[in-house]
C-alpha cells in the first residue's frame, strides 16, 4: 500500500538488551524477504500461547524460538536472509561475541545446580 513521503517504519525493541540499530536492520530485512517472497504469516494468535498444549501449537502453525543462545547462533548460521542484514566483520564480530558470551553462561555453576545436585549427592 503506498504512503507517500508520509511513511514511516517503528521499531518496537523485541528485547531491551539488543542492539536496536542492529535488530532494526534484521527486522526490516526479514519484513522486505517476507513481502518479496509472498510469505504467509499466518493467522493473528489472540489466545495465551504459554498455556497451550504442544499439540494446539502444532495445529495452528506455531513454532518455538530457540531456547538458548547456541541454538539461536545455530539457527541464526543457517538463515541467508538474516545474515544478509548483518554483511562482513558485523556479523562475524556478532558471532564470536555471541559465542564467547554463550561459552561463559555454560561453564557457570548455577543456583539450581547446586540446589539439585548437592542434595542428591
Amino acid at each position: 500500500a503506498a504512503r507517500g513521503e508520509g511513511a514511516r517504519a517503528e521499531l518496537r525493541s523485541p528485547d531491551p538488551s539488543c542492539n536496536p540499530y542492529l535488530a532494526f536492520a534484521v527486522m526490516l530485512k526479514a519484513g522486505i524477504d517476507g513481502i518479496r517472497n509472498q510469505i504467509d504469516p499466518g493467522k493473528p494468535v489472540s489466545q495465551n500461547i504459554y498455556i497451550m498444549s504442544k499439540g494446539e501449537k502444532e495445529s495452528l502453525g506455531i513454532e518455538s524460538l530457540p531456547s538458548t543462545l547456541n541454538e539461536a547462533l545455530l539457527e541464526l548460521n543457517k538463515d541467508e536472509v538474516i545474515k544478509s542484514a548483518l554483511t562482513g566483520h558485523i556479523l562475524e564480530s556478532y558471532i564470536e561475541a555471541k559465542k564467547e558470551e554463550w561459552e561463559n553462561y555454560r561453564i557457570q555453576v548455577h543456583q539450581w545446580e547446586l540446589d539439585r545436585y548437592l542434595t542428591i549427592y
